[in-house]
């Protein structure tokens, strides 16, 4: 076959599968605005709004740690500073009734910029020490939240916060709006995280993150790369905070403890780092086990206690269990799956690439 023919079948190959992606994307977008339409059910619509709430926020954590590689146990405090940007200009408390749609990229804005703060500290630090850092700032938000009652209410949080409108429609306590502008919020950030991985600079976060001194050394800037990862990560979760605070009317510092960072976290690993689709299902399915699945299991087995005669069926808590069954989930997949339910096809490459050489030059660097 001639070089001209094989060029015209990679061609044609790589457009039906441009098509087929397409027409997944759609079929996809169309399934998702139909959710209201086929559920009547209210507060499952409104448990899908609050889903992707954390979506969001796996997205933008998906950015620091699996494309610039950069471990963040601190993650719920940049959503905490979104939801109180929002919460402290938009109620009583103040009574400042900033509009919504004006304090969304605002808060974004002031995310990053403290994202950009907790980056200066970290810019020297490797591996163990970045996450120390970020694990105190996880915990210094929250502390200073707490110790500035007239400010921010202390740990009674902020209520009656406002809620979006728009002409002619106010979303008040109906999680239907909620739920397709949280759909469109999405969209827009997937968009960017598409765009910003194929871009230049996610080209560096992806040097930085194999090796930052052979980064440096090709002319990157890892000091800007590094910052620039820890603002725009820290961005989405200011859009996730405003959309929280408006949807719940209220915030309260209890949302943002180092649990929901681990959480997070744990969303992006579990679906694959650096994959977008990936990400996506990782939040979705943690989400989908915290919310729904170990509620009907702790029911399935008191049931099954009462039906049987089993004193520890009917007892048995699994809500309470659900964070040594993220760490079960996480142990497994580190041992069976490392790269994720979705990885990305260059994260899957890296890690193959890593287990040959491993096998042949062993773990230290030198010939197994």
């Amino acid at each position: 076959m001639s070089a001209r023919a094989t060029a015209r079948t990679h061609s044609g190959v790589r457009q039906r599968l441009t098509v087929r992606s397409i027409l997944l994307w759609l079929l996809l977008v169309l399934l998702l605005l139909s959710v209201p339409l086929v559920d009547r059910n209210i507060a499952q619509v409104s448990a899908a709004a609050d889903a992707g709430v954390f979506v969001l926020l796996a997205l933008g954590l998906n950015i620091v740690v699996g494309y610039a590689g950069l471990l963040d146990l601190g993650y719920a405090a940049f959503f905490a500073i979104g939801a109180y940007v929002f919460g402290l200009t938009a109620s009583a408390q103040f009574n400042l009734h900033f509009n919504f749609w004006l304090m969304l990229p605002v808060a974004a804005i002031v995310a990053a910029m403290f994202g950009a703060t907790l980056g200066f500290p970290t810019l020297r630090l490797r591996g163990d020490y970045i996450a120390i850092v970020t694990l105190g700032f996880g915990e210094i938000v929250p502390t200073v939240i707490l110790n500035l009652p007239n400010i921010t209410n202390g740990p009674n949080g902020l209520t009656a916060v406002d809620h979006p409108n728009l002409p002619g429609l106010s979303f008040g306590l109906n999680p239907i709006p909620y739920y397709y502008l949280i759909l469109l919020i999405i969209g827009g950030c997937v968009w960017m995280n598409n765009n910003l991985r194929d871009s230049r600079l996610g080209r560096a976060w992806m040097a930085v993150r194999e090796d930052e001194i052979a980064a440096s050394a090709m002319g990157i800037n890892t000091t800007i790369v590094k910052l620039l990862a820890y603002a725009l990560g820290a961005s989405f979760s200011g859009f996730a905070g405003v959309f929280y605070a408006s949807k719940l009317g209220s915030v309260s510092p209890d949302n943002f403890q180092f649990v929901v960072s681990v959480q997070i976290l744990s969303m992006v690993v579990l679906g694959g780092l650096a994959s977008i689709r990936g990400v996506i299902v990782g939040a979705v399915v943690l989400y989908l086990l915290q919310g729904f699945f170990l509620n009907q299991l702790t029911i399935w087995s008191h049931a099954l206690g009462n039906s049987f005669h089993v004193g520890f069926l009917t007892v048995v808590d699994f809500n309470s269990l659900k964070y040594g069954l993220y760490g079960v989930a996480l142990v497994a997949m580190m041992r069976f799956r490392p790269e994720g339910l979705i990885p990305s096809s260059t994260r899957k490459a890296e890690l193959k690439r890593g287990v040959v050489e491993a096998s042949v030059f062993g773990v230290d660097g030198e010939p197994a």
